[in-house]
Parts: structure tokens; sequence; C-alpha cells
């Protein structure tokens, strides 16, 4: 016995190691929620994602809804939707609106909450999605339309398709979501399929950290990141600075954070919508690291309307680095009809 340690005295203990690790974790969320609120510029001057007139509408539903629109060309109407993402835009259909302006009427939306329209802090659906596109569309346009949309774009397309068939005369869906198995797909997805939307939901959109954790996944370094995946070669660096300042935006977090916590995904998509729909349909894909397109021979099989054009080598965005094939693709389509 240690004559120098008195009967009763406790030894001390070290220090907790669980202790000191949430004690450390609390302190970098919270000096990275400081320094999202006070360091970080979320109105970062946006430029016009299409060199073309920009106008909007007034939607019923989603409130201001912004469009770029070249009226110069002839014939049947070409409308383009883009992808939905931390940091989408009609910048990612610039390649086909370049194409086609002055041959055709071409005009590229940008969603509610992405690029210049209304990014109101509200509840998001692929139902206010469908609606939305529909009241666009009806006002917009006297005749049938094509309409190319983009991954989860593709998905808000069909189920308006679905439901109001007479405003469109073909659809072309480039790397659509939804042909994948149940089992497969991003963590978003599963997240829906779990059923558990709602829960992530709160989570990521919870007040004090909601913006915060947003801003980490808008860094600029996240979104080369994640762009990388999406092509075979170099990402373009004026898609990345576009890509930062539209999600560097007041409100830029509310669609995204629905988006990630898999709110905006229709679960039954390829059982239910995708193989009734009565539209002629076109499917562009190749290889895609945010979706799989193994169902897709289901939907052909069952649908004799789909067609499916194959662009390879493309990781999810041919139009920018197959635009020639892209282009061949969509003429054989509208032609053979």
């Amino acid at each position: 016995m240690n004559p120098f340690v008195r009967i009763g005295q406790r030894k001390r203990k070290g220090p907790n190691p669980l202790r000191l690790v949430t004690s450390a974790l609390a302190t970098s969320v919270g000096a990275w929620v400081l320094y999202s609120n006070t360091q970080i510029n979320h109105n970062v001057p946006l430029a016009d994602a299409i060199p073309a007139n920009r106008e909007s509408f007034n939607s019923p539903s989603a409130g201001r809804l912004s469009y770029y629109v070249d009226r110069a060309g002839s014939g049947r109407p070409l409308l383009l939707l883009h992808s939905i993402n931390a940091a989408a835009s009609a910048y990612e259909m610039r390649p086909l609106f370049q194409a086609f302006r002055g041959k055709r009427p071409v005009y590229a939306l940008d969603w509610s909450g992405y690029g210049f329209s209304e990014r109101a802090d509200r509840a998001y659906s692929p139902q206010f999605f469908q609606d939305a596109l529909a009241e666009f569309m009806a006002a917009q346009f006297r005749e049938p339309i094509d309409v190319i949309a983009l991954s989860l774009g593709c998905e808000f397309a069909a189920r308006a398709a679905f439901e109001h068939a007479d405003l469109f005369r073909s659809l072309v869906f480039i790397s659509p979501s939804g042909l994948n198995r149940r089992q497969a797909g991003s963590g978003s997805l599963k997240a829906q399929n779990a059923g558990i939307s709602d829960t992530v939901y709160s989570v990521f959109s919870f007040p004090l950290w909601g913006r915060p954790l947003f801003d980490l996944i808008a860094t600029r370094k996240s979104i080369e990141y994640f762009l990388r995946k999406s092509f075979v070669g170099p990402v373009p660096e004026e898609m990345i600075d576009y890509a930062y300042a539209t999600a560097h935006q007041p409100g830029a977090e509310y669609v995204p954070l629905h988006f990630l916590s898999g709110k905006l995904f229709t679960r039954d998509i390829a059982q239910r919508v995708y193989p009734a729909l009565q539209t002629p349909t076109l499917v562009i894909y190749d290889r895609d690291a945010y979706t799989r397109f193994d169902a897709l021979p289901d939907v052909l099989e069952a649908n004799a309307k789909w067609r499916a054009c194959k662009v390879e080598p493309s990781l999810g965005l041919p139009h920018w680095e197959q635009l020639d094939a892209t282009i061949n693709c969509l003429r054989q389509f509208w032609d053979g009809r």
C-alpha cells in the first residue's frame, strides 16, 4: 500500500475517450455552423445558364418558374428538363439547347428550387413537380410537344405524361432514374424504398444545421467530385463554376435536402408508370454512377412505345461528351415516329 494515499481516497481516473470524441465532434459541428452562417456567401452573383432570353411563368402551385427560350426556329417546340441534385439548373441541358436553337422553338426550364425559379421553403414531392410541369406546358403550348428530360427529371415528366398525355408528343429520357432493381441505387433511393425518408428529412432539415449541412455538400470540391462521376473525360470548369454559384443562392438547400432524403423518388414508377405510358418514349443511356438500368429490358418488353439507344462511352451526361451521337439517337427516334 502506498503510505502517501489515505485510506478511502480514490485514485483519479483518466479521461473518458468517448466523452473526448463527443466533445470534439460537438465543437467541430458548432464551428462549421458558425462558419456557414458568418463566412459563406449564400448570395453569389448568378449569370444566365444559357445565352438566350430568360422569361418567367407564374405557376398556380409552384410560384415563379424561370425558363430560357429561343423561338427563332419553326416547327414543334422542344422542352428541356434538367436533373435534380445539390447544384442542378438548366445549365445541364445547355448543349442540347444550343444544338437545336434556330432550328425549332427551344425551351429549357429551371425546376422549382433551382436557377432563377422560386426557391421557397415548402414541402416538395413528385406530385408537386408533376403539377408544376403540367401547368407550365398547358399555359405555354397549344399543341403536344417533344420533351427531353434528364435523370430524376424523367420521373416527373413521366408522371405528367401519365396524367396529361395530351400535352406530350414524345418523351426522351437521358439516364433516367427509376429503372434500377429495388435493392440497387443511391442512398437517397434506398431511404425512400425503406420508408424512412420523412425521418431522414427531419434530421437533415433541422433549422440549426440544415443550411450548414447543405454547405458541406455544396463546396466546390464536393461539386467537382460528384460531377467527375458523370464524365468520362474532364469536367468543364464553367460547369463547376455555375453549379457552385446556383448552389449558393438564398433557399438553395430546400429541394436538395428533400432529394437527399429520398422524398422526390416515385417508388413504383418502373412498375406503375413507365409500362403504362402511351407517349412514344426513347431512353438514352450507357453507365451511370448514381443509378442503373437493369429494369429497362422489362419496360421495353412491357411497353411497345418505348425505344432505347445506348451512347457509349458515357456516364450519365451523353449530351455533353457525345453530343453528335446523342442527336443521332434523337433524330432517328423523331423521324421514325
